[in-house]
């Protein structure tokens, strides 16, 4: 998938555009890019994301967000989009007004506009899908999906994991979530009790269900762990910034400075303050097998 950080990169072609935060790639952006992709093979021409880093919420509201730059691109690459456009979101871009959104679409040339119906744009959100019939003879403004009855949007899986709740999740993402990152040096408190860890190292803001969980491991190699994960702010030990700590089951080796893709089955307990190191072991052991059950089938 090519991508690049504005309409002007791209070369002067025709094209089908998706408009959106497509914050964490879920079922109901992936409806979106279904059309996307359908209205490319129709008209016989590139599909393009044109989406914002970071999301609009995570600068407007101060969320959390649930992917990444990279992890989005990997999404959108995997779900077969051939383009996008990466558009850096200010608060100077914020404050664009609605004709100047309008020209960057029209630099794609969009015979297709792909949109969720409440889709609004430039300064105030005062552009709406009737504005985008200026720049595409066809708008394709999709219904909020749904899944059993419920919305399917970003805050509502935001709000899942918050609860830890990663299966909820995993259900509106049509995948397990997944948080990538750097292995860094810890305090090594782990390994003295037995349970060694890798502290994956991921961005501020990145949104993390706190609690202890099944997880599965995947390195940049191709390398496949099971393990489990402990997300918080470790009261045991009095600490005092959330650590992101994965216990990898039947490893041996050093993983300082290697990247893993950490994708999260199920939610096993929250965190909780054990009353020594000796209590605090007994229930690792615990969980160590009741993460082994959840993922006793899971290849």
């Amino acid at each position: 998938m090519k991508t690049y950080v504005s309409p002007a990169q791209r070369p002067d072609t025709e094209t089908v555009v998706a408009v959106g935060s497509f914050d964490g790639v879920h079922l109901g952006h992936q409806a979106l890019i279904a059309q996307l992709k359908a209205k490319a093979r129709e008209h016989r021409v590139p599909s393009v994301v044109y989406t914002f880093d970071p999301p609009t919420r995570v600068l407007t509201q101060g969320v959390e967000f649930l992917s990444t730059l990279p992890e989005k691109l990997d999404l959108l690459a995997r779900y077969g989009v051939d383009e996008t456009i990466a558009m850096s979101f200010t608060t100077e871009f914020a404050a664009r007004p609605k004709t100047a959104f309008l020209d960057d679409l029209r630099t794609l040339r969009p015979r297709t506009l792909v949109v969720g119906e409440d889709f609004h744009f430039g300064r105030g959100r005062a552009g709406s899908v009737d504005d985008l019939r200026e720049v595409a003879s066809e708008v394709v403004a999709l219904p909020m999906h749904q899944l059993g009855g419920e919305d399917i949007k970003s805050t509502r899986i935001r709000e899942l994991l918050a609860a830890g709740d990663v299966e909820g999740t995993g259900r509106l993402l049509g995948r397990h979530y997944d948080a990538q990152g750097v292995v860094i040096h810890g305090d090594q408190l782990g390994r003295t009790i037995g349970w060694p860890t890798a502290n994956i190292g991921v961005p501020d803001g990145k949104a993390l269900p706190l609690g202890v969980f099944a997880v599965v491991a995947l390195g940049d190699n191709g390398q496949r762990w099971h393990g489990m994960a402990n997300v918080g702010f470790r009261p045991t030990v009095n600490g005092k910034t959330r650590r992101f700590e994965v216990h990898l089951f039947d490893f041996e080796g050093d993983l300082y400075g290697k990247e893993l893709q950490i994708k999260f089955f199920s939610h096993l307990r929250g965190e909780q303050k054990f009353g020594g190191l000796d209590e605090l072991k007994a229930q690792l052991a615990r969980d160590a097998q009741s993460a082994r059950d959840v993922l006793r089938d899971v290849r």
